[in-house]
C-alpha cells in the first residue's frame, strides 16, 4: 500500500463520509464537486481499494470506507492538534519578556550577553526592561508587572521565587571622601556600628536588612541617617552627609562620582545578584530560556 496520501485527501474522504454526498462534501469544503470526485478517485486509485459505493439510490461506505474512517479521523485529529502546537510556538517566539530590574545589570556587559544569547534562540521575541524603584525590592515580580527580574537576595517572601545567581559581589562602603573614615584602606565592619547609614525603604523588608548587614551587628540595631529609594537619592544623600551606605561592587560606579568614595569591609559576606521568577511560572518557554541565558558565563570573559 502506499504511503504517501496527503491530509487534503483523508480531509476529502472524512467530508464524503460524514455527508455521504458528493455536492453537500463539495460545499463544506469549498471545492467543486467533479474536483472532490476526481480526488476520491485518485485516493481510491493509491490504496487500492473502492472506499464508496456510488448508485442512483445515493453514496455508501463500502468495507474499506468504513476500516479507514476511523484512522483518517485520528491522523487528522493528531495533524490539527500538531499544527495547534506550531502555532503556539510562534506565538510565544513573538511575545513579549517583561524584564523588572532596580539597578542596571552593567557589570562588564552583562546585560548585552544575557540579551544576545537570548535573542539568539527567540529572535522574535522583544524583551521590555522595566525599572523599578528600590520600594519593591523584587522589581516587579511581586505584583506581575515583570516576568523575569534583576535582584538582589534576599527577596521577601522567598518561597515563592526561585532564582539563578547572576553574580556574587563583596559589600563595599560608600561614605562621603570628607568622612574621617575615607582615609583607611580597608574598614572593620565593627567600627561602624555607631554610624548613621542610608536605609532602603522598609516595604524591602529582609533586603533592607541585608544593606543595613544586621547579621553583623550581634544584635545592636542601626542608626538609620535616611531612607533612600534610587540610585541617584543614595548618592545626594552621601554627599549632604546623611549617612553611609553598603553597596555591591558592580553597583558602585553609580555612586562614586565627585565626593563619594568606597572602601572595602572587612567581618561582611557578599551579596548575591539573580535572575529570578515566580515558581509558578518556571515551565514558561520564555522564563527558562531567559534564564538558561544568565547561566552561561562564556561570552562575558573578558568583557
Amino acid at each position: 500500500m502506499t504511503t504517501d496520501v496527503h491530509a487534503r485527501d483523508l480531509r476529502y474522504f472524512v467530508a464524503v463520509a460524514e455527508e455521504l454526498h458528493f455536492t453537500r462534501a463539495a460545499e463544506r469544503l469549498y471545492v467543486s464537486q467533479p474536483a472532490l470526485s476526481k480526488q476520491i478517485r485518485a485516493l481510491e486509485r493509491q490504496l487500492g481499494a473502492e472506499l464508496f459505493r456510488r448508485d442512483r439510490h445515493g453514496v455508501a461506505l463500502t468495507g474499506a470506507g468504513e476500516a479507514l474512517l476511523p484512522h483518517a479521523r485520528t491522523v487528522l485529529a493528531a495533524w490539527e492538534a500538531g499544527a495547534a502546537a506550531v502555532e503556539a510556538a510562534k506565538a510565544v517566539q513573538r511575545s513579549t519578556l517583561v524584564v523588572g530590574m532596580s539597578t542596571s545589570p552593567g557589570r562588564g556587559g552583562l546585560l548585552p550577553a544575557i540579551r544576545s544569547r537570548f535573542t539568539a534562540t527567540h529572535p522574535e521575541t522583544k524583551v521590555r526592561l522595566r525599572q523599578v524603584s528600590w520600594d519593591d525590592p523584587t522589581a516587579g515580580l511581586a505584583d506581575g508587572t515583570a516576568d523575569v527580574a534583576f535582584v538582589w537576595l534576599p527577596l521577601p517572601d522567598e518561597e515563592r521565587y526561585a532564582w539563578t545567581v547572576v553574580a556574587e559581589e563583596p559589600r563595599l562602603l560608600a561614605l562621603p571622601e570628607s568622612h574621617p573614615l575615607a582615609t583607611r584602606r580597608e574598614i572593620d565592619f565593627a567600627d561602624l556600628l555607631d554610624e548613621p547609614f542610608l536605609a532602603l525603604p522598609e516595604s524591602a523588608g529582609p533586603l533592607r536588612d541585608h544593606w543595613l548587614a544586621l547579621d553583623a551587628r550581634s544584635g545592636r540595631p542601626a542608626r538609620i541617617g535616611a531612607e533612600i529609594s534610587g540610585a541617584e537619592e543614595t548618592y545626594e544623600a552621601l554627599v549632604a552627609g546623611l549617612g553611609i551606605c553598603l553597596v555591591a561592587e558592580g553597583n558602585a560606579p553609580l555612586l562614586t562620582r565627585g565626593g563619594v568614595t568606597v572602601r572595602p569591609v572587612r567581618g561582611l559576606g557578599p551579596s548575591r545578584y539573580v535572575l529570578a521568577w515566580r515558581r509558578e511560572e518556571g515551565h514558561r518557554p520564555l522564563v527558562r530560556a531567559y534564564a538558561e541565558a544568565c547561566k552561561d558565563p562564556a561570552p562575558l570573559r573578558g568583557a
